[in-house]
């Protein structure tokens, strides 16, 4: 599965949550911790999240500071992955423009996540004219690949991080709508929803207790799958000027300042590029690890 081609699509995730409770919970565990692809991608992700949150201790110089002497100078013991036009220490930018591209991500998901989650439940829980409004709304998204949405709408809002954050969120609002209105058309019709009807539950106790924890599990394979998307968007954004701007340290912003001068100091965009290639990948096969591993049509295979 690969985040650069688009956006992370309903057949990619289409997961079937478990329905016995109870005593799958150590068997499934054990079932997680034996795909390499969940251990690797979790630890190489683990270990950039704590790099991530400790990037004022771990960044052996201030990111911010110049020093216009040791400009484009080779990667040394002083300065392993060397320094940028301006002399400041690409090692400490990539360790603290972590934090940023990371940010992007998660504040852009949790945007898509609340948002299309709510118009997936109600759109499949209604149908009608709700569903019919609420999936022409999605249509004319979908219209639009989604790097070209996000440049829209920072365009409208204009430049910044928070703009860049809000512009990837709506960009995977599709995403998160149709696959859990997929799920939930299924779901509905379901007996315990029917018996749990005729108990006197209302519409929202049915969709917040009954049908939201069993489309569950499709979006967290789904967010995870979208994280690694919103990175290389936001990425994108910045290395285009409308995201994180200058001084600050963002991994997608200090690529676009290296590109330049790859020819003589190729050590400028190269760690920031490899930055979101590692996080990307690791991203990418915890989300596949996830998806084989809870997918019980995978496990017939």
């Amino acid at each position: 599965m690969s985040a650069v081609s688009a956006r992370p699509s309903v057949a990619e995730v289409d997961v079937v949550a478990p329905t016995r409770p109870g005593g799958t919970s150590s068997r499934l565990v054990r079932r997680l911790l034996a795909s390499r692809g969940i251990v690797l991608g979790g630890v190489v992700l683990v270990i950039i999240g704590a790099v991530a949150l400790a990037a004022p201790l771990l960044a052996p110089y201030d990111p911010l500071v110049q020093h216009p002497d040791l400009s484009l100078a080779e990667p040394s013991f002083d300065h392993p992955f060397g320094t940028d036009l301006l002399g400041r220490d690409v090692l400490s930018r990539v360790v603290v423009g972590s934090r940023q591209s990371l940010l992007v991500a998660l504040v852009a998901i949790s945007i898509a996540l609340a948002a299309g989650t709510l118009v997936g439940l109600v759109s499949g829980f209604y149908e009608g004219w709700v569903d019919l409004l609420l999936q022409r709304l999605i249509d004319i998204q979908l219209a639009f690949p989604g790097l070209l949405l996000a440049l829209a709408i920072v365009a409208v809002l204009g430049p910044g991080l928070g703009n860049a954050m809000i512009a990837v969120g709506i960009s995977l609002i599709p995403s998160y709508a149709r696959m859990v209105r997929a799920s939930v058309l299924t779901i509905k019709h379901n007996a315990y929803i029917e018996a749990a009807r005729v108990i006197g539950c209302g519409d929202v106790r049915l969709l917040a207790a009954h049908i939201l924890p069993n489309v569950a599990v499709p979006i967290l394979v789904l967010t995870t799958v979208g994280i690694a998307w919103a990175i290389l968007i936001g990425s994108s954004l910045s290395f285009l000027g409308l995201g994180a701007q200058p001084p600050f340290a963002e991994w997608g912003r200090d690529l676009s300042e290296g590109r330049n001068y790859m020819a003589v100091a190729w050590w400028v965009s190269t760690f920031p590029g490899l930055a979101i290639l590692f996080t990307i990948v690791s991203v990418n096969l915890l989300g596949d690890g996830l998806r084989d591993t809870l997918d019980p049509r995978l496990q017939q295979r």
